[in-house]
């Protein structure tokens, strides 16, 4: 599928969907389990491009993997902290979280690898980490662009050391040194503008749950060695793919409801949910899961909204925006530019071409979007194999005629059926 029209919803319909499991979730769990001393079965699993990538990366890595898709379950035989095939060549493909868990993982136990990418990887900025890690004395040799991957990495391990690490650039960074950890034992300073940041907190939660224990003062963790583990693990439903059937229920003014999604979620995306109360809604938890009811707004202006510890949902939010009375200003993005496209240009891009007039403010220290609604119209929507710029200008086209998404199957990375959901939505 090259191209999908997305066609409008002519009258108004209750939204009631099921959505994958968390890629954060699955991901750092995959990590926990291969690293402890259990046999560990998880559940509720999201397979998608980035999924899959991590767990060939674990196979080739000599790992014992059994995967059933149709259950939604992956068993991980647990090394306690060694890798079995510690001289291999692997591929992350392009799945942001494999390239950094991996990368350290790796480093920390020791070894010599090869670690190969797709080519929208390839384009990512790998340089804070990997110079972190050549101060412990791990070297690389890249085979293409200095600082990127494909590159070849010599370890003899990396053990009770005392580190810190800036969040600014990215969270996976500080997940990956934290989780890893575990292995030799560390010391790590987080420092930067996300040091109590919501995925960070996932990763510190999850290692909890995996039973590893650690010491914590200010922004400072102390990880003993030590061995850990569980033999069964619930990933829960992803809370940033439940976000964009959040969001309909705003722009079209109707109701959502997310199986299985509730408050207590370990995932910060749950904040989007109180920008859709500030936007008017109501947010209800059910049995069966939070539902959105948009049922009654009429209209609603735009907001001013720090989005640095959810910019998962600034695309999202945009878009959003883009049915406001007024101006929306979308702060603190500026790091969204280095992820799989440079999603602050992309707002601005794609928002233009349908209707909206944007603005890109750049500060010392900071990076805002400003989005001023205007006539919304048709447009074929670029996606720059980004699946959440795909996801969220699908959104659009239910209520404006004429929204063609491009390469609509790069949603695959995350959330492979999403386009099969709409269309269930749609045709209803």
């Amino acid at each position: 599928m090259e191209k999908y029209t997305v066609k409008p919803m002519k009258e108004k319909k209750n939204i009631c969907v099921s959505v994958p499991g968390s890629k954060s979730i699955t991901n750092r769990a995959l990590m926990l389990a291969a690293m402890s001393n259990q046999v560990c079965t998880l559940r509720g699993v999201l397979f998608s491009s980035d999924s899959r990538a991590f767990i060939d990366c674990l196979i080739k890595l000599g790992f014992q993997v059994q995967v059933n898709e149709q259950e939604c379950t992956v068993e991980v035989q647990g090394e306690n902290g060694k890798i079995p095939n510690n001289h291999v060549e692997i591929n992350v493909e392009s799945a942001g979280t494999a390239a950094r868990f991996i990368t350290v993982l790796l480093a920390v136990a020791g070894g010599s690898y090869t670690l190969n990418s797709s080519e929208q990887m390839k384009k990512r900025p790998m340089k804070e980490l990997l110079d972190k890690l050549a101060e412990q004395g791990i070297s690389f040799s890249f085979l293409e662009k200095e600082n990127h991957f494909p590159f070849r990495m010599e370890s003899k391990g990396i053990s009770t050391i005392e580190t810190e690490i800036d969040t600014t650039t990215s969270s996976q960074y500080a997940s990956a040194l934290l989780m890893a950890s575990v292995l030799n034992g560390m010391k790590i300073h987080l420092t930067g503008s996300r040091v109590r940041g919501a995925y960070i907190q996932i990763t510190l939660e999850m290692m909890k749950q995996f039973g590893i224990s650690f010491q914590k003062e200010e922004n400072s963790y102390e990880i003993e060695q030590q061995s850990f583990g569980v033999t069964e693990y619930d990933i829960e439903p992803d809370m940033s793919a439940a976000c964009y059937f959040y969001a309909m229920a705003i722009i079209l003014k109707t109701k959502a409801k997310v199986n299985g999604i509730h408050p207590d979620s370990l995932q910060g995306d749950k904040k989007f949910l109180e920008v859709l109360k500030q936007l008017g809604a109501t947010v209800e938890d059910t049995e069966e899961g939070v539902e959105v009811d948009a049922s009654r707004v009429n209209s609603y202006s735009g907001i001013e909204i720090d989005m640095s510890d959810f910019s998962d949902q600034a695309l999202t939010m945009a878009v959003v925006a883009a049915f406001a009375s007024s101006k929306t200003i979308i702060k603190n993005i500026g790091h969204i530019r280095k992820q799989e496209s440079d999603r602050v240009n992309v707002i601005a891009t794609e928002l233009k071409k349908l209707g909206c007039e944007t603005r890109i403010v750049e500060n010392d220290d900071r990076t805002d979007v400003e989005i001023i609604p205007g006539t919304l119209h048709g447009a074929i929507i670029e996606t720059y194999e980004d699946h959440r710029v795909a996801m969220s200008f699908a959104m659009a086209g239910l209520a404006v005629d004429g929204i063609v998404i491009e390469n609509p199957l790069c949603c695959r990375k995350t959330f492979e059926n999403y386009f099969d959901i709409l269309d269930q939505i749609i045709n209803r």
